[in-house]
């Protein structure tokens, strides 16, 4: 089998697409819990600490010189990082517990019996007209 056909058969299999699908919705959603963090979250819980900006949380490594800029070592955008990473992977064991709690529900659902051929059918049909 050629690499190419190789490569379709495995790009064209469901749980790729799925999870190609869900590699676009997570990166949105991770752009939306990143603008909630810095823009909604943060500004207040820094206001409460005493109007603390984190994202301005930095130590000079290497003060600036004529030919060098400030070397810095950004933390504050690190604790934004760490919180953003916290609110996504709850947001993410939210949804994962809620998807197990469904299919835990459907399998507990008795399955129905299946229907007799028609064979079955037949013979049964044939045994009740013989009764009669």
């Amino acid at each position: 089998m050629s690499m190419m056909k190789e490569f379709k058969a495995f790009a064209m299999r469901g749980n790729v697409m799925d999870m190609a699908v869900g590699i676009v919705i997570g990166a949105a959603f991770g752009k939306i819990v990143s603008s909630f963090v810095s823009g909604v979250l943060m500004p207040p819980l820094g206001l409460l600490l005493g109007g603390i900006n984190f994202s301005s949380f930095v130590l000079v490594l290497k003060e600036a010189t004529e030919t060098n800029p400030t070397v810095t070592l950004q933390y504050g955008s690190f604790i934004n990082t760490v919180i953003d990473f916290l609110i996504i992977a709850f947001a993410i064991f939210i949804v994962i517990k809620a998807m197990n709690s469904m299919k835990k529900k459907e399998e507990e659902k008795p399955a129905l019996p299946p229907k007799p051929s028609e064979d079955i059918v037949l013979l049964s049909e044939i045994r009740d007209l013989l009764k009669k």
